[in-house]
């Protein structure tokens, strides 16, 4: 067993969230992480209410281990989403772009625990205030939307502020990263670029190539003058977007350019047109493993990492 206490809050084996990410992580995903002992967690995104609950019940019928759905709070159907979500007693929310508070009630009423991310100390604070279970410290190595603090100087700064548990995210794909994790004070690690490249994953495979392919500089930050910025793998896509912000075009401009393109990546393909959204923990990725082999993997590296520290002690 390696058990921290995220372990006995969520009800799960080990402490290992899979990152919600939108057009990726649905059903099938989702239950194969919980199934292996991780977290699993569907990503409703902007999607519809309509469609989240079918992958909620899709996800019951595979699997009977806890899973929790990540919640944007800028969609425009969110209300529709946190419906679905209570009526289905979802027992892990996890939520993204903005504060969960206004539904924090509903989300007790079920008995849900709810975990904001976080990018900074100021929101962890406010998280905790407001009733969060937990908090997610992401730093700006993950891919998708960032903040401006990385994944080491964010997460003990966060540990220090608030006594909730605090979950690491960022530049996490193996053993190693957990206990470094670990050492920093979080409970728990969430990924999501290293369970992109999964056989369960179901998005397209030229994305997983991607992602494989990805060497340790491959990754690039756009759209930081919208205030979302957003860490996709470099192509043809970023280039052009690039471009456009360094020749003046409006917020509005860039966003309408931008509509659509994680879709056209994840699940039509085109990861040339497409936003190939992933972390720069992708250089370390080399292949692509079953779920369950990914956490075993993560475990039994971990457990070996610690003997080795364990042995500069003289324990």
């Amino acid at each position: 067993m390696f058990r921290t206490e995220i372990c006995d809050l969520l009800g799960i084996d080990y402490p290992i969230i899979q990152g919600g990410m939108a057009w990726v992580s649905d059903a099938v995903l989702a239950a194969a992480v919980s199934e292996a002992g991780g977290l699993g967690i569907i990503a409703a995104g902007n999607a519809e209410a309509d469609w989240v609950e079918k992958e909620i019940i899709k996800a019951k019928e595979i699997t009977k281990k806890p899973f929790g759905v990540n919640i944007m709070l800028l969609s425009p159907y969110v209300d529709d989403v946190v419906d679905v979500v209570v009526k289905h007693g979802v027992k892990v929310i996890t939520t993204g772009a903005g504060s969960p508070g206004k539904y924090m009630d509903r989300f007790k009423s079920i008995g849900a625990k709810v975990i904001p991310v976080v990018a900074s100390v100021a929101l962890a604070k406010r998280m905790e205030d407001t009733g969060a279970d937990a908090v997610i410290a992401e730093g700006m190595e993950s891919g998708g939307h960032i903040g401006e603090l990385t994944t080491m100087a964010l997460v003990p700064q966060v540990v220090d502020a608030v006594k909730i548990p605090v979950i690491a995210a960022g530049g996490i794909a193996d053993g190693r990263g957990l206990v470094a994790a670990l050492a920093l004070g979080a409970k728990g690690v969430q990924m999501g670029t290293r369970f992109v490249a999964s056989y369960e994953c179901t998005i397209a495979e030229a994305y997983k190539e991607a992602v494989i392919k990805a060497k340790d500089r491959d990754t690039v930050v756009t759209g930081r003058i919208t205030g979302h910025p957003v860490r996709i793998i470099k192509n043809k896509l970023a280039r052009e977007f690039i471009k456009l912000e360094n020749s003046g075009a409006t917020p509005e401009e860039l966003e309408k350019f931008g509509e659509g393109r994680l879709r056209l990546a994840a699940r039509e393909g085109d990861v040339k047109n497409g936003s190939v959204m992933a972390g720069q923990i992708a250089g370390l990725i080399s292949d692509v493993k079953p779920v369950d082999a990914i956490i075993r993997d993560i475990i039994e590296e971990a457990k070996g990492v610690i003997k080795q520290i364990n042995g500069l002690l003289g324990v």
